[in-house]
């Protein structure tokens, strides 16, 4: 359990340490995977300069070094660390807010999963129906605001960008089919 400033228990789903050595670990493996190509195209110094892997091995050198030292703070000193990092109610609100904006990432463009092909959406259409989503629900805004707001910021985004701008973004079938896409 962990004890907040509101003097509330709230359930601790991961400490402080348990993240600092997770993430020690996978910088580690990334550094790994930057050596181990730097080695496949050379980083080492040649008459021209420096091989194409030469900065990348010694910047992968520096964050191995640094991961290191990170992975053995937190192994060696039991005691520091050990507050949450995140409790279950606040992860559960990061949620709130990380689940639809991966539907809205794949509203965007459309999402192929084995057999299952969703055509996406365009960034317009998805952009309404997130943020009025997001305000009913996250919010809980009324239903005619939600919509209102909904419908006008994307219309807005498509003037500047489309018209103003002349920066195409991604469309979808119902753009296409009022002859806008």
């Amino acid at each position: 359990m962990h004890q907040d400033d509101n003097s509330t228990a709230e359930p601790t789903l991961v400490s402080n340490r348990t993240l600092e050595i997770a993430v020690a670990l996978l910088f580690l493996v990334a550094a790994a995977i930057v050596f181990y190509d730097s080695n496949r195209i050379g980083f080492g110094w040649r008459e021209e300069g420096p091989a194409a892997g030469f900065f990348p091995f010694w910047i992968a050198a520096g964050l191995a070094i640094a991961s290191l030292i990170n992975l053995a703070q937190a192994l060696y000193d039991r005691t520091a660390g050990e507050e949450a990092f995140v409790t279950r109610p606040a992860f559960a609100r990061v949620l709130t807010v990380l689940i639809p904006s991966l539907a809205f990432i794949a509203l965007i463009g459309g999402v192929s999963l084995g057999p299952v092909d969703i055509t996406g959406l365009g960034i317009y259409v998805a952009s309404a129906i997130f943020i009025t989503g997001f305000m009913l629900m996250v919010g809980r805004e009324h239903p005619l605001k939600s919509l209102g707001v909904g419908i006008a910021v994307p219309l807005v985004l498509f003037m500047m960008f489309e018209r103003w701008f002349l920066v195409p973004l991604p469309k979808g079938p119902i753009e296409s089919m009022l002859g806008l896409g």
